[in-house]
């Protein structure tokens, strides 16, 4: 099983707390566009054994393309490699840009699934993110999608200065009141170089509190299990059958290949990145070179990775699995530097998997680095 990532780098405005790869100006679509069905073709042969099971529309914000724009990439796809019979088709949106007539034409198209950015429904948190949206526009947006799409995903942000456990709480309640499947919700966080960042540290906005985080994490974590979600990453809760496959797929470290500008690869031996930079992008393919860079990673990237991406998930890290794939050594290295963790009730070990137990789940990133191999080679 494996993946193809299509990177739209555009959005309409800058969000506050975003340090993701985009541009506001979408003068050069129509050239980008035809770029990444190029860089789609020339990267054929790196999936010659394999069969595509999702294909993911991320960004920036890949709603600004046309249907027909992205019906086209869908089918270069088709094209160029094998497809499953029933592959999960991802595309990510904002409210802004789902009107009732873009939804319906949507649901006649090859995607089958929305991953959509409301982020919060109080207007002064969609202001002070500097979202495109407003609240209105969310709660229309949700009570159409869900006329057309069973499959449908929604961004939520906890432990924005000034939002209240209440308020954090009527926002998951609303969330749930349209039936939607599966929710990812995140922490913001303040990343340098940020309008978010200058806004903190000219004193316009508060610093985000961890505390009020670890709060909201818990109260989201309470709320959707009663709701029959499941927990299955750290981000991310989804109804039976309604996991993302796209996402599942990257946790469980299968094969995929990112196209367009700043997207990412991987296939199991080596990662790859596209060049940050929409004009060398567009140059670069013109010109029959794909902008890549790769690394080869060591065996102890490779467990570092899956000891990350293995915490963060309800599949644990296997330590039969670390024994078999990374040897003797690495295995008891991961026995000794867990040992505190199990001891404060932060780890649990079960039928021979590693995992976070619900009091360590909103440590799990620095408890994985902690777990995490050094110069080993």
């Amino acid at each position: 099983m494996s993946g193809i990532y299509i990177h739209i780098p555009f959005c309409k405005q800058a969000c506050h707390y975003c340090d993701f790869h985009f541009s506001t100006s979408i003068k050069k679509k129509d050239e980008m566009v035809l770029a990444l069905s190029k860089e789609i073709i020339m990267r054929k042969n790196e999936f010659e054994n394999d069969v595509v099971e999702t294909i993911y529309f991320g960004g920036g914000t890949p709603s600004v393309l046309t249907n027909e724009e992205i019906s086209f990439l869908i089918s270069e796809v088709y094209k160029n490699y094998k497809v499953s019979e029933n592959p999960e088709i991802t595309l990510e949106a904002n409210p802004d840009d789902l009107s009732s007539e873009r939804i319906f034409e949507l649901s006649k198209s090859q995607i089958n699934r929305l991953s959509i950015g409301i982020q919060s429904f109080y207007e002064e948190d969609l202001k002070m993110m500097n979202r495109a949206h407003n609240s209105a526009e969310a709660k229309k947006c949700l009570e159409e999608a869900t006329k057309y799409f069973d499959n449908i995903s929604l961004d939520l942000i906890y432990g924005i200065p000034g939002l209240t456990d209440e308020m954090w709480k009527r926002n998951i309640e609303t969330a749930l009141s349209f039936g939607i499947p599966h929710i990812s919700s995140y922490a913001l966080t303040v990343e340098p170089k940020t309008a978010l960042r200058k806004l903190i540290d000219t004193g316009k906005i508060a610093e985000p509190q961890d505390e009020v985080a670890s709060n909201h994490f818990m109260i989201l974590v309470d709320t959707l299990q009663k709701n029959g979600f499941i927990h299955y990453e750290l981000s991310n809760f989804g109804k039976e059958n309604y996991f993302s496959r796209n996402n599942s797929a990257y946790w469980l470290g299968k094969k995929y290949i990112g196209i367009g500008p700043s997207a990412h690869s991987y296939d199991g031996e080596k990662r790859g990145w596209n060049i940050a930079n929409n004009s060398l992008y567009l140059k670069s393919i013109q010109e029959n070179v794909l902008p890549i860079e790769t690394e080869i990673l060591s065996k102890s990237d490779r467990y570092n990775e899956y000891i990350m991406t293995g915490l963060r998930t309800i599949w644990g890290v296997s330590l039969e699995r670390i024994e078999k794939e990374f040897g003797l050594e690495y295995l008891n290295y991961l026995k000794k530097q867990s040992q505190k963790f199990l001891n404060d009730d932060l780890l649990s070990i079960e039928n021979n998997i590693l995992k976070p137990t619900a009091k360590g789940k909103f440590l799990t990133d620095g408890i994985a680095s902690d777990l995490f191999y050094l110069n080993l080679e």
